[in-house]
């Protein structure tokens, strides 16, 4: 998608990511705290977070033409994030390694319990016992396919089902987006903490 169309010409950008900062900042993570993006790509949510001082963010996505674009955009300040090409149900991550664990619009795109399973597996590999997880997917109510591939759709019990014991979850809420080209889709977010044992 990102070899052809420009960043904010996909159906789901964002100028600002406002629900995932409120969220984010929600958690009570501090500055130095560490921060995945997972699919974050050419997503705005990276500016955001070091406008507001956070030092510690890397950015995963399986395009490179996502995160070559986020890196131009960043100019020189791209320099004090990490990035990194991956598939998110193949990543090599390190161990505990993250505070805190984002992910608006890539979940849903794991249509065989196979990559859900893997996902989750990655979760609890490298977020840090206790950390915080927030997943934000389409809605029940939510578009059926996006850029002509399929997806899943989540209430707020649903996503938590995929999760599992080994998390709580602590808060969810829904959000309407709207898209560059006037549709809207429906999203549910969903805060979780990963349990400390």
């Amino acid at each position: 998608m990102y070899s052809t169309k420009a960043t904010d010409a996909v159906s789901w950008y964002q100028q600002h990511a406002n629900l995932s900062i409120k969220l984010i900042g929600a958690t009570g993570v501090s500055h130095t705290s560490s921060i995945i993006d997972v699919g974050g790509g050419a997503s705005t949510l990276v500016d955001d977070l070091l406008a507001k001082n956070y030092q510690s963010i890397t950015v995963l996505d399986l395009s490179a033409a996502a995160l070559k674009s986020a890196k131009e955009r960043l100019g020189a300040t791209a320099g004090s994030v990490i990035w990194q090409e991956s598939d998110i149900t193949k990543a090599d991550l390190p161990f505990h390694a993250y505070d805190l664990w984002h992910d608006r619009a890539v979940f849903h795109f794991l249509t065989t319990p196979e990559d859900r399973r893997a996902y989750v597996r990655t979760v609890l590999h490298s977020v840090k016992p206790g950390g915080h997880v927030i997943v934000a997917t389409f809605a029940e109510d939510g578009p059926l396919q996006c850029s002509g591939l399929p997806i899943m759709r989540y209430s707020a019990t649903q996503l938590y089902e995929e999760f599992g014991a080994e998390f709580t979850l602590i808060s969810h809420d829904k959000e309407t987006h709207h898209t560059p080209f006037g549709t809207t889709q429906q999203f549910t977010y969903c805060y979780f903490r990963k349990l400390v044992s």
